[in-house]
């Protein structure tokens, strides 16, 4: 018998997959460097677990261990401000994140060192940092001041 957890471990790792192999297989156009949006990477490698609107609540949040945090607080959570190298550092595993780099999610620098390109470091930077400026534009606003 199967118990409830190895079910949706293995429901987990293999829609991961699925989601990755197809990031991964993306046509150049799309996953180039500078012609990737943060949106589409975004979209592409984060939204099957934070979700679509970054809020934490992706088709795979339910079967994680630790639910995928709201990205769209970053800013509130550190008193206002989006810490745009702490985020970058986080994104590239600089900076251990519970759930980046376990079981759960990889740490992306190394997914976008391993991609289609090569690993070109320019690419791979390129990307993270279209990410963090999505990230940052996509910060809810503190309803106190509008």
């Amino acid at each position: 018998m199967t118990s409830t957890w190895t079910y949706r471990t293995r429901h987990t790792l293999v829609l991961a997959g699925l989601s990755l192999a197809g990031a991964l297989l993306a046509s150049p156009a799309q996953a180039q460097g500078s012609s990737a949006t943060g949106d589409y990477l975004f979209r592409t490698y984060c939204a099957a677990c934070h979700g679509q609107t970054a809020k934490g609540n992706g088709p795979l949040a339910e079967s994680m261990r630790k639910r995928p945090a709201d990205l769209t607080e970053i800013a509130k959570r550190n008193k206002g401000v989006f810490p745009k190298e702490q985020v970058y550092r986080m994104i590239d595993g600089r900076e251990p994140v519970k759930g980046h780099g376990g079981p759960d999610m990889p740490v992306w620098g190394d997914v976008f060192t391993r991609a289609v390109e090569g690993g070109d470091p320019n690419i791979v930077q390129k990307r993270i940092e279209a990410l963090v400026n999505y990230l940052a534009g996509i910060q809810a606003r503190n309803t106190a001041d509008n």
